[in-house]
């Protein structure tokens, strides 16, 4: 039987843990090349280890997301492989300290958005010529609700203020690629998983009552698909639906 993405070319940032490493087996299970991105070396080859044994097949890209330049070398290297890239997750972040606003180092303020706000900004800058070739680019970018909830948490402020500020990235590249391309931008937020970052979050919570990376992933390769054509809304794992952003009341 066909897969859903014979062929296509992807990039999956974070890939060597959690729902980055999900999404890349998922995709390599469809027929995805994935073309996966972490710091840790170890990590990737395991996971590359996992797509080979799956039948599938991965370029890893051991890379560390504030080092900007290799993120410009990336769409160089792909484009003179592929010539396009057709899928785009923009998933690696981190949770950042858990302090009150006023108590937040700058440093790791600094960090937080550059990781989680900058790179995608910068991976956006680096790959969108690339994607505006497939003749289907899919971006999904994964989010949080801890940016747009009505009443924020607490002691979350470099987090929340990084997955507003990503939420406003996304839903701008989707208003700019929407009738100039083929290329459709999502984001997803994917609610309590069991994962390290909710683990840092909720010490006392069961992680066996929550939903696993696993079992979103598949959700996330759904949007990759040629025949997907939403763009500029959010995926809600929790609810699994679509939702349009809502203006202020």
């Amino acid at each position: 039987m066909a897969k859903s993405l014979e062929g296509r070319i992807a990039v999956v940032t974070g890939a060597s843990r959690g729902i980055g490493r999900a999404v890349a087996l998922e995709l390599a299970r469809e027929g995805a090349h994935v073309v996966a991105l972490a710091r840790t070396q170890g990590a990737l080859e395991e996971l590359d280890d996992e797509i080979r044994a799956s039948g599938g097949e991965a370029t890893l890209a051991p890379c560390d997301l504030k080092d900007f330049d290799a993120l410009d070398r990336l769409g160089g290297a792909i484009y003179e492989r592929w010539k396009k890239l057709d899928i785009v997750i923009g998933n690696a972040g981190i949770l950042g300290p858990i302090t009150p606003l006023a108590h937040v180092d700058p440093p790791n303020w600094d960090n937080v958005l550059a990781i989680n706000v900058t790179a995608n900004y910068r991976l956006i800058r680096s790959l969108d010529p690339l994607l505006r070739a497939s003749d289907a680019g899919r971006a999904i970018f994964i989010t949080s609700g801890a940016g747009n909830k009505a009443v924020l948490s607490a002691y979350r402020g470099p987090y929340a203020v990084s997955k507003a500020a990503l939420d406003a990235i996304a839903r701008t590249y989707a208003a700019e690629t929407a009738n100039t391309s083929p290329v459709k931008v999502m984001l997803s937020n994917p609610g309590p998983l069991r994962t390290k970052m909710r683990a840092a979050v909720m010490p006392g919570e069961d992680p066996m009552t929550l939903p696993t990376p696993e079992d979103y992933a598949p959700k996330i390769v759904r949007m990759c698909r040629p025949d997907w054509d939403v763009t500029g809304k959010l995926y809600d794992f929790p609810s699994d639906s679509i939702k349009s952003f809502q203006g202020p009341a």
